[in-house]
């Protein structure tokens, strides 16, 4: 009974730790100065599995290219548990709010939003997937220009995912590079999200 009453705590403060209305995109923000290469330094997951395995991950890269609908395609490369690197497209669809984005996740089966919380264009950008706070589809991750970032920016990114609700352990500060930044065509299997 009360491992029961430990586990709905849990749930109710992490739905509630915020209003995820209160959670806005940049102010101002421009797609064509947030577009470009970006690696990924900081992610805030708190699924069982990615705390499990966090000492494993790896600092990823990505390309963000507005498209014509003026929306944005995001391709991601990270190498996967057997050793080859996988592609991950994203298609995220404009929405009245510059800054903020929508896409239909293929693995999860629902629409998921994503929104650039804060951004200097040229060092870093904090972004959360899925203001819906769930366990298993809300992520924050931090964004960098380069595969380093400073650590006040890391830290700003540590103190915005606890307030949010993120426990300490689900915050995750890779350091080793993924070695799949330039993947071999051959050595590359894609996957759609």
């Amino acid at each position: 009974m009360l491992l029961a009453v430990a586990v709905l705590c849990s749930v109710v403060l992490w739905t509630h730790s915020y209003n995820s209305s209160d959670i806005l995109p940049q102010p101002d923000f421009e797609l064509e100065q947030f577009a470009g290469e970006w690696y990924r330094v900081g992610l805030a997951y708190d699924h069982p599995l990615v705390i499990k395995y966090k000492k494993h991950f790896l600092l990823s890269r990505g390309q963000l290219i507005p498209n014509d609908d003026g929306g944005a395609n995001l391709t991601m490369w990270s190498m996967n548990s057997k050793k080859t690197c996988d592609k991950s497209f994203y298609v995220y669809e404009k929405t009245e709010l510059p800054g903020a984005f929508t896409y239909f996740s293929q693995r999860h089966k629902i629409e998921k939003d994503i929104t650039v919380v804060e951004t200097n264009y040229t060092d870093y950008g904090l972004v959360l997937k899925y203001k819906n706070i769930n366990k298993e589809y809300t992520q924050l991750a931090l964004y960098g220009r380069n595969p380093e970032v400073q650590p006040g920016v890391v830290e700003k990114f540590r103190s915005f995912a606890l307030s949010i609700g993120f426990p300490e352990e689900a915050i995750i500060t890779p350091t080793i590079l993924d070695p799949c930044p330039l993947p071999e065509p051959s050595n590359m299997t894609e996957v759609l999200d």
